[in-house]
């Protein structure tokens, strides 16, 4: 099967490591994205498997396409998605060529392979076997393969949302990134499955005070007052402790051995979760952004001449905010942290999830349990933010679930948008096999 060639000259694998290399072979840097290739590659392997699926376009150069898998209609449908662009490579040292789709050392390399063409070859790889093998789901399964998420969606998931919502009627729940891959604490397994994320905030925080000729330097003007605030950024900002992330500390606790289990759930008490952070340092990182709104300084304007200096800096603020929150309430903690003379001003605010459905965690983390003995799934609250935030508006509820049972070895969450991205071909495999045990006991 594997290697047989499909219409106009798709070659057509079943393994998912086979899939990603062709997936990371079509360049989908997002700007400009051009996912148009590679949908037409998924496309062939839909139709080599007799997939029922279309193809539906805001930009023709920028498509995203719909599959169907029928089930029994006991259940209603489960969705599943992803999307296939990825961020730029530029300005980064590889090892090996990011858009070659390699394998190494028993990973797929390549821009993409965790975030998230790899998670996309192992639900393709999912849906053509289900309906190569004749599997009839409890209700529908839904394959949605998505551009544009990388730049906010315009021509994914917001397009499909906003113009062919019939698409996802009656769907309840929904698979998509990120969660279920493997996290290491004191050598016990730990699964992560995203039921929650933080909201995307954009700021332009402004700056303002007497230019000048660069020859009669102003002392304490806004050059300095530019580095008092970005030093004020590396603090962090007020503890929250929200639901979601209350039941991520305390499944981990839970997990672990005394004294540690302790001092981890030591992290809810909000005097004492800095102090915490600081003491375990890169066991529990994963906590520090779950626990505060935060906001990351991304690019900075000021002057134009040489000579002279500059009577505003402007500076791009990447917010995320924790469930609950809006922009008001970080420009408020800003202000309380980096003084009130820098003026702020809402660029964007993408919204967040609405209160979380656990429904069908449970059958998740069963999955998990079941796929690797011994490990312990918790709730996660992702600390970025995805294409879950647009699916909300259904009421379709996202859990971040593409399974991956990683090393120990590897950092994870630190491949993700830089050199070197790569994931297991093992990892792959064990992704696949949970997906398909999904869809035979979704519903049941």
């Amino acid at each position: 099967m594997n290697g047989s060639p499909a219409d106009e000259g798709t070659p057509v694998y079943t393994r998912p490591s086979e899939i990603l290399k062709y997936l990371i072979r079509h360049n989908t840097v997002n700007p400009p994205g051009n996912e148009a290739a590679c949908i037409n590659y998924i496309k062939g392997l839909l139709d080599w498997a007799g997939v029922q699926n279309t193809v539906l376009a805001m930009d023709p150069s920028r498509p995203n396409l719909i599959a169907r898998v029928p089930g029994r209609g006991s259940a209603p449908p489960l969705l599943m998605y992803g999307h296939i662009d990825v961020v730029t490579t530029a300005n980064q040292k590889w090892r090996l060529n990011p858009f070659a789709g390699e394998e190494l050392d028993g990973y797929v390399w390549g821009r993409g392979a965790l975030d998230m063409k790899g998670a996309i070859a192992m639900m393709l790889a999912t849906i053509m076997r289900a309906n190569i093998e004749g599997l009839i789901p409890a209700g529908d399964v839904i394959l949605a393969v998505l551009s544009d998420e990388e730049n906010r969606s315009a021509c994914g998931a917001e397009f499909l949302v906003g113009s062919h919502a019939k698409l996802f009627q009656n769907v309840k729940y929904a698979i998509g990134e990120f969660g279920g891959y493997t996290t290491h604490i004191l050598r016990r397994r730990f699964y992560p499955i995203m039921v929650a994320e933080k909201q995307g905030c954009g700021l332009l925080a402004t700056i303002r005070g007497a230019g000048g000729h660069g020859a009669w330097p102003v002392r304490g003007g806004i050059m300095a007052r530019l580095s008092r605030f970005l030093n004020a950024l590396e603090h962090r900002l007020p503890v929250h402790i929200t639901p979601v992330a209350k039941e991520q500390v305390r499944y981990t606790a839970e997990g672990l051995p005394s004294p540690l289990k302790q001092t981890v759930m030591q992290l809810l008490i909000p005097a004492l979760t800095n102090s915490v952070l600081d003491t375990l340092g890169s066991q529990v990182r994963m906590f520090d952004p779950i626990l505060h709104n935060t906001a990351a300084a991304t690019g900075i304007r000021a002057g134009e001449s040489f000579n002279q200096i500059p009577g505003q800096i402007s500076i791009d603020l990447d917010c995320r905010l924790l469930p609950g929150f809006a922009p008001d309430d970080i420009i408020t903690e800003l202000k309380s942290l980096a003084g009130s003379d820098i003026e702020y001003e809402q660029l964007y605010f993408g919204g967040g999830m609405p209160e979380v459905d656990m429904g069908l965690y449970n059958t998740l983390a069963y999955i998990l349990r079941e796929s690797d003995p011994g490990s312990t799934p918790t709730p996660m609250l992702f600390p970025a933010v995805t294409d879950a935030r647009l699916f909300a508006r259904l009421s379709i509820q996202t859990y971040g679930f593409t399974p991956l049972k990683l090393p120990a070895d590897i950092n994870f969450e630190s491949l993700f948008h830089a050199a070197d991205e790569r994931v297991p071909v093992k990892a792959l495999e064990f992704g696949t096999e949970a997906l398909f045990k999904l869809l035979q006991r979704f519903g049941e």
